[in-house]
Parts: C-alpha cells; structure tokens; sequence
C-alpha cells in the first residue's frame, strides 16, 4: 500500500466509509489494500478455505463472521495458503486462530480477537455477496484499504 489510510481519507473521504469496529492487527503486514471478495459464515470456515485456497490476485477476503468469538474463521494453515495464492490481506469480522504463526506471515489480517477453537467444516454460509459490518458495507468488486490507523472502504 502506497498511501496511509488519512491521507487517503483526506483526499476521497467523500467516496469512502470508514470502518469504527477496532480490529486487531495480527498479520505479519499491517498494511495492505485490494479488491474485496467476501464470505458471510458463522462458525464454520469451510467456504473462507476453499476462497482463499483460489488466486487471490491482491485482494482482500472480507469474512463476516457475525462477530462471534466462539471459534476461529482462520488458523496458520488457511492463512499460509492465502500467501500461497496472493491475497493482500484477510479482514476477520470474528476470531483466528495461531496468531503467532499469522504473525510471520507477508500478509495482512486484521480481526476482532483469537481463540484456539477449531470451526465447523460444512459449508454452509454465502460468498461474494455485499456485507455490512459496523454499518459499513463491503461489496464484492470495490477497494478495501487497512494500516494501522483502520479500514476505509470504497462505496
């Protein structure tokens, strides 16, 4: 990411939301930009494996996990397949896992908290569709920027 979340809020804060949740900075990348793809589950991360196990071209998988800290979205093994795959960055609306591990990594992952709790494997949830998180939404296709100041998304 070339440009800080305030300057660029400074120069297009009128085409932009800003994200009020504080997520926690857990991946070895701070900062990190990219187009948004998204998966709604709760408790089962079986959809973000299979997404970010796909190329991810730079972009950032937006995970609505209906803020539940109960089990983890993503652990080392998922994350270290999204570097694999060249995802920008992760923004978890809910708990990882390993964060010690994610740490290490060259990507970005922003969430609420951790929990070393394993999530269920069904499938069931939604993919790319438009999420609101905090009041903001975050729709497939648009831009997503995250440093350590915050989240600013493109409307």
């Amino acid at each position: 990411m070339t440009i800080a979340t305030a300057d660029l809020f400074d120069e297009r804060g009128d085409e932009l939301d800003s994200l009020g949740i504080q997520l926690q900075d857990i991946g070895g990348r701070v900062a990190f930009d990219g187009s948004i793809r998204t998966v709604r589950c709760f408790r089962d991360n079986a959809l973000v494996k299979a997404t970010l196990a796909t190329p991810g071209r730079g972009g950032v998988l937006v995970i609505d996990g209906g803020g539940s800290l109960d089990s983890a979205l993503v652990g080392d093994l998922i994350a270290g397949s999204a570097v694999e795959n060249r995802w920008s960055g992760i923004l978890v609306y809910g708990a990882i896992r390993d964060r010690e591990a994610i740490g290490r990594l060259d990507l970005g992952v922003k969430a609420l908290g951790s929990n070393p709790r394993k999530s269920a494997k069904d499938g069931v949830g939604d993919l790319d569709v438009p999420v609101r998180i905090g009041g903001v939404v975050f729709t497939p296709g648009k831009h997503v920027w995250a440093d350590a100041d915050g989240v600013l998304v493109e409307r």
